[in-house]
């Protein structure tokens, strides 16, 4: 059945992730000139991987790496062989070129269609995607995988406020999927339509495409009346649907360990860190042709669980931050998320901010910029968030509160930061 979990034991699943391990590396090192060269840089063939723990003496991919190769050096297949190609926005230099075989796309199929029946979707539902499409991975992965759970897929892609809104009210979908930032504009909008949130059809939010605390999944929950769940991907090592939160637990994201490897490692040393420790995620792929991956450095920050509702599979707990969006004020390290975290406790004010970091002397200052929930709205809001700051995180911030809908929304991935030093 499509979208299936698979009923492994751990056991089992280690044997099956160690067969594809060697097969991947073999094909890594036979068609990818990077890795044959990067292999004999670290001392290491594939003949050396005899256990699973073994992964940690081969060398580490990154994203410089596949800027380096651009636009086709990392593709393990003739270009002939590929059937689609997506692409970063390229925001921060050359854009991370990604491609996929025929099979490729069937896998990332299967694993998006098993990660929306874990978050609760089934055959037959209609699924509201305002994901991206084009380059960006999010749309077209959720728009097949859904597909391929068998439900009736509404491209909706992203923009359009007011549309998406319409066809939400009038199709009556049961799952959207959507970044966070962007399912805060719908709501917004449904509010401006004088649409009761709480009324729709909507059953089930899968959200990814940028971190978000438990505190946000409360706020929206209790504002739309669905069941918010978190999914993850990258385009580097797939897109959507390398882990997926179940809808019945909520606890965190069971990785798809059939199909990518994961493994935490201390960014600072590159040091393997146990199971329960947090660091960064790094992943393997087991199963891709196209564009196979070996130890990717995502940088985002999470650590490794047990699984709960599919035992064979380990969670990651949810993304708390990135090692490049990590802000240093004063001496104290800093995520978006952690001021989120505040800003959701203090009662009127709205889920948008902006964290501005600049330097008017010879020390940074960070300034939220965060809106009011309300037309009417005092100073002591400010203040209140800037004390829970300080309390909460260890940091002095100005806190600047601007009236509803004053900050630029997100079509897409959320911009938190902005850099004025």
């Amino acid at each position: 059945m499509a979208g299936e979990i698979p009923d492994l034991s751990r056991a089992r699943l280690e044997e099956l992730q160690l067969q594809r391990l060697r097969d991947t590396l073999r094909h890594a090192h036979d068609h990818v000139p990077h890795y044959r060269r990067a292999f004999a840089d670290a001392g290491v063939t594939p003949d050396d991987l005899l256990a699973l723990d073994d992964l940690a003496r081969f060398p580490f991919t990154a994203k410089a790496d596949l800027r380096a190769n651009y636009p086709f050096g990392m593709f393990a297949v003739p270009r002939e062989e590929v059937a689609r190609i997506h692409a970063s926005s390229g925001t921060t230099g050359k854009p991370t070129v990604v491609g996929y075989t025929q099979a490729d796309l069937d896998t990332w199929s299967e694993v998006m269609a098993r990660s929306i029946r874990a978050a609760g979707g089934r055959p037959g539902d209609l699924v509201h995607v305002s994901y991206g499409y084009g380059l960006f991975t999010g749309g077209l992965g959720a728009h097949y995988g859904a597909e391929r759970l068998g439900c009736t897929v509404v491209p909706v892609s992203g923009g359009m406020t007011q549309r998406q809104v319409q066809l939400i009210v009038d199709f009556r979908p049961r799952v959207i999927m959507v970044t966070p930032s962007y399912f805060l504009a719908i709501l917004d909008e449904m509010d401006a339509q004088g649409v009761d949130p709480r009324s729709t059809s909507l059953e089930v939010g899968i959200f990814g495409a940028e971190p978000w605390t438990d505190e946000m999944r409360r706020a929206v929950e209790e504002r739309s009346g669905i069941r918010a769940v978190d999914i993850y991907g990258l385009s580097e090592v797939m897109g959507p649907g390398v882990s997926q939160e179940a809808g019945e637990t909520q606890d965190g994201l069971h990785v798809w360990e059939d199909h990518f490897l994961p493994e935490i490692i201390d960014p600072v040393t590159r040091e393997v860190l146990p199971d329960g420790e947090k660091g960064e995620l790094v992943f393997t792929s087991l199963t891709k042709q196209a564009m196979p991956v070996v130890r990717y450095r995502t940088r985002d920050l999470t650590r490794l669980l047990p699984g709960t509702a599919y035992p064979a599979f380990r969670r990651m707990e949810k993304v708390t931050g990135r090692t490049d969006d990590m802000m240093i004020v004063r001496g104290v390290n800093i995520f978006p998320t952690q001021i989120e975290e505040q800003i959701l406790t203090v009662e009127g004010l709205a889920p948008h901010y902006l964290c501005v970091l600049s330097r008017p002397g010879n020390l940074d200052e960070l300034t939220v910029r965060v809106e009011s929930a309300t037309e009417t709205y005092d100073d002591s809001l400010g203040r209140l968030l800037a004390q829970r700051v300080k309390h909460r995180v260890g940091v002095t911030v100005r806190v600047e509160v601007v009236g509803p809908h004053a900050l630029e929304r997100s079509l897409g991935k959320a911009k938190r930061i902005s850099d004025e030093r």
